[in-house]
């Protein structure tokens, strides 16, 4: 059994690219949507097991000055060894060498998943400002 995990710098197809987030708790999204979405990312991590989808990260946003981190999610059965931490580690690795001077970068965190966050720098935007939504 193979239990190499290679990191690869594509996006996921969009079918396990919902099937991963469905079963790492996130809700899936419109397949067409998906297949945009994936497309125009600024940067992508897949962690793939045996070519199998494990683990996957994605920085989206205009290139310039501002930045979301997205769709951070671990196959639960793959979840407790550091993958989220590793995920975490090459998009901090991408924006230290490609964001410019005072970008933002910004994420919504899911606890617990936000101590993750913390230990990349990122903090609490309350009181200041709250993270707000709509979805259609």
């Amino acid at each position: 059994m193979n239990t190499t995990i290679d990191i690869v710098y594509e996006p996921p197809m969009p079918d396990e690219y919902n099937e991963l987030r469905v079963i790492a708790g996130l809700s899936a999204r419109d397949k067409a949507g998906a297949v945009i979405a994936l497309t125009n990312s600024i940067f992508n991590i897949t962690l793939r097991q045996s070519n199998e989808l494990i683990g996957m990260g994605r920085i989206i946003g205009d290139g310039g000055c501002f930045y979301q981190i997205v769709d951070i999610a671990v196959d639960p059965t793959h979840q407790g060894k550091g993958l989220g931490k590793l995920i975490m580690f090459e998009i901090m690795k991408y924006l230290d060498r490609n964001a410019f001077k005072d970008s933002y970068v910004s994420l919504i965190a899911e606890v617990p998943a936000d101590r993750l966050y913390k230990k990349f720098g990122f903090e609490y935007t309350q009181p200041k400002s709250v993270g707000m939504y709509k979805r259609y």
